[in-house]
């Protein structure tokens, strides 16, 4: 009866008649409570139940309690009877509304014909408007085609011209190598002048030193000959005095004489006078014989000075003898003094003309240098050029950068007697791009955006990605995340090295430099709010870093509960493309120490276990996400932008890293997991319909980074140990097929919202 078609209409169920409640099948059954004046509504369940209802027997010699559940039965018969008498007027009279609204139907139906017609003249005149629009529509489109041909003519002279820069970068290149080798000539020139210098310095010092010892020799013989000439006139003084001594001695001897002869005279002519004056003859007498001693005194005397003066005149000889012959070497001595500034001279000129070519030289040098200069400078800006048209040409294509980075190697690496496993090639097409492997003798090449060499500094690094983290503050979603083996360096990469500021990984650059463009742009009104969450996936299960129930009972902390204890955590998109997990805690930060005091947290919190290859292996993978919201207070501009850096697991081998108990366990979840990723990049490849982004917590939590509107980034961390060559290959080989694939062109989020919910976006 209910829900039968009655008089060609189907008759509308009991609830909609009733009030429009209808009940559904879990609805309890209705009570019998004011069943004679309430309004008890039924629907085909109810009627159904009550009809196959069975009494319930607990004692069947009960007549008592079967009485009474049959007059309660029954009464519930006499409601439902009533309830269908009710219906039946209600459909009745329903019927007769009914009719009368058919009548005014059908006269509204012969008003509703003439509007039609009227309406199908009007849409007759607007389908003629309308080809009319078609037709012009057309000719936009032939335009449109023919403004297509000539934007490919001119893609076409854009490559031209891109062929043309590289012709001239070749050429700028050849012009750099000849520069170098004519630097390398010239300085090779340089270094011969330069050692001929130095042995014309150490030739003069030698002469300088002889010249100084001749000075030197020539003031002892000068002195000598002032103490002979001294000597000298010492001697020709005593000499004059022994003269004139001799010479008073002669006159006196001659008087002596003469007064002999007088006295002679005197005696014989005063021989008759002799008796006369005999005393006065005594006295002469005496006076003769004291001058006759006398004379012999003075004849010793004399013959005394005779021999002196010999001796004297001697030696006067010997001297003049040896003051000729010092005045010999002396022009002997003044002879080569001569010479020698001569030479000196001459050494003087050839040193001034070393020097003037020498200057020529290095004028010459400046001048290459100069020229190195202004092509590497060519180089360095054609360099850039050629990424930021590289970097449009990914963004129009919407790839995945792919950079690779080769850890030095350790000190037990190095005693292996094979070549080396990783080099890199020097063409200009490969140069800083290229990466070649060599395992069993066979060598395997590889190109990707930008590949670093082991002495690369982690500020090498993050200039190449600078631009790529400005990208959050211009409102878009950005991911960095780097892959590897276990051991290859993706913590050092991303993180960097507790305690050595010049270390510094590529998340807390990122920061400072985040917020010191913060500080830079607030003088041109915008205003910047920010929101951090950390967080790990560990054996399948996400863990949040910054939660602060972490303790245990008596107060320590735990690294095993991670978050609440037993809080689930759950992945979500939504229609807009983003990605948030629930429940999962989010910090407001305005300085890089806040959050470098929470990243300090997170490594705390983080899994960290020991294997045979890396005595700290990261266990997890854990993602930083920074959601920043801006807002320019003079334009009214908004924007939303996401960074989000990843360092993921690294993948191992069981047979090198020994693990086993919980750290086999670790290491079946992390290789399941990157397998999954593996997946993931396999089908986008291959433009698969179905993306298996579900098989794991990793690859949902990253499906927005991997198939949306973001900038992406990957690092492949490689190892060049010989032992690690097969990892290596292999982690070349999936980094060359992630950077093939396309995800879409990103797309800048302009219209953002206050950051007032805890939901951490992708």
């Amino acid at each position: 009866m209910v829900g039968t078609p009655i008089n060609g209409r189907t008759r509308p169920a009991f609830g909609v008649v009733n009030g429009g409640h209808d009940l559904g099948p879990s609805s309890t059954p209705p009570s019998n409570a004011g069943s004679d004046n309430g309004i008890i509504e039924f629907s085909r369940e109810d009627v159904e139940a009550l009809l196959n209802e069975k009494s319930k027997r607990k004692d069947r010699f009960n007549y008592k309690e079967r009485c009474e559940n049959m007059m309660d039965y029954i009464k519930r018969l006499k409601a439902c009877i009533r309830w269908f008498h009710d219906l039946e007027i209600s459909y009745s009279l329903e019927q007769e509304k009914l009719k009368s609204s058919l009548e005014l139907a059908q006269q509204k139906c012969v008003e509703i014909e003439l509007l039609l017609k009227i309406k199908e003249e009007e849409l007759n005149s607007i389908i003629v408007e309308m080809r009319r629009n078609c037709t012009s529509l057309q000719e936009k489109l032939v335009k449109e085609e023919t403004e297509k041909t000539a934007a490919a003519e001119s893609l076409v002279k854009e490559r031209e011209a891109r062929l043309n820069f590289e012709r001239s970068q070749n050429a700028l290149q050849e012009d750099l190598g000849r520069a170098q080798r004519e630097l390398q000539s010239a300085n090779q020139k340089i270094s011969s002048l330069n050692d001929m210098y130095k042995r014309l310095q150490d030739y003069i010092t030698s002469l300088q030193q002889y010249n100084g010892k001749l000075h030197s020799e020539l003031s002892i013989v000068e002195n000598e000959l002032k103490r002979v000439e001294k000597e000298k006139a010492t001697v020709v003084e005593s000499l004059t005095m022994l003269k004139g001594q001799l010479t008073l001695s002669m006159a006196s001897q001659e008087e002596a004489t003469k007064q002999k002869d007088a006295l002679a005279s005197e005696v014989t002519s005063l021989r008759v006078e002799l008796q006369q004056v005999r005393d006065d003859r005594d006295r002469q007498l005496s006076q003769v014989h004291m001058l006759t001693s006398e004379l012999e005194k003075s004849k010793d005397s004399t013959e005394k000075s005779c021999s002196e003066l010999n001796i004297l005149t001697v030696r006067t000889n010997e001297l003049e003898v040896k003051c000729a012959l010092q005045d010999e070497r002396l022009k002997v001595l003044q002879e080569q003094l001569t010479t020698a500034e001569e030479k000196l001279q001459v050494f003087d000129i050839s040193v001034s003309e070393t020097r003037t070519e020498f200057e020529g030289q290095q004028k010459l040098v400046r001048e290459l240098q100069k020229r190195l200069a202004v092509a590497e400078y060519k180089v360095k800006e054609g360099e850039k050029l050629r990424k930021e048209l590289h970097n449009t040409i990914l963004e129009l294509k919407g790839n995945i950068r792919v950079f690779c980075r080769v850890r030095p190697l350790l000190p037990d690496e190095g005693s292996s007697t094979e070549g080396k496993v990783i080099s890199y090639p020097t063409s200009m097409e490969t140069s800083g791009r290229g990466i070649e492997l060599t395992q069993s003798g066979q060598k395997h090449s590889f190109t990707f955006d930008k590949v670093f060499a082991p002495d690369a500094s982690q500020e090498e690094v993050f200039i190449e990605i600078s631009q790529l983290v400005q990208s959050a503050l211009d409102g878009y979603k950005v991911c960095i995340f780097a892959y590897g083996q276990t051991g290859s360096g993706k913590t050092y990469t991303m993180m960097g090295r507790p305690g050595h500021p010049e270390e510094k990984g590529l998340i807390p650059r990122s920061l400072e430099q985040i917020f010191q463009t913060k500080q830079s742009q607030q003088p041109q009104g915008w205003k910047y709010e920010m929101q951090v969450s950390m967080l790990e996936i560990y054996n399948e299960n996400i863990r949040d870093l910054l939660s602060t129930n972490k303790s245990s009972a008596d107060g320590t902390p735990t690294r095993v509960e991670n978050g609440t204890p037993g809080k689930q955590y759950t992945i979500k998109h939504d229609a807009n493309g983003n990605t948030y997990v629930s429940d999962l805690t989010v910090v407001d930060v305005q300085s890089v120490k806040e959050v470098a005091f929470l990243l300090n947290q997170a490594a705390n919190s983080r899994s960290v276990g020991k294997t045979q290859m890396n005595e700290q292996s990261s266990r997890s993978h854990f993602v930083f996400t920074l959601r920043i919201y801006g807002v320019n207070e003079s334009t009214d501009q908004q924007v939303q932008g996401i960074l989000n850096l990843i360092d993921l697991a690294g993948s191992e081998r069981l047979s090198r890293s020994g693990s086993t108990g919980d750290r086999l366990k670790e290491t079946q979840a992390i290789n399941k997991s990157l397998s999954s990723l593996s997946d993931v990049i396999f089908a986008l490849a291959k433009k698969e319909d179905h993306i298996p982004f579900r098989n794991s917590k990793l690859t949902y939590l990253l499906q927005p980074c991997l198939g949306g509107d973001s900038k992406t980034l990957m690092f492949v961390n490689i190892s060049p140990d010989h032992a690690s060559a097969g990892e290596s290959l292999c982690s070349l080989r999936f980094a060359s097929r992630v950077n093939a694939c396309e995800i879409g062109t990103p797309r800048r989020h302009t219209n953002g919202r206050p950051i007032e919910s805890r939901l951490t976006y992708f």
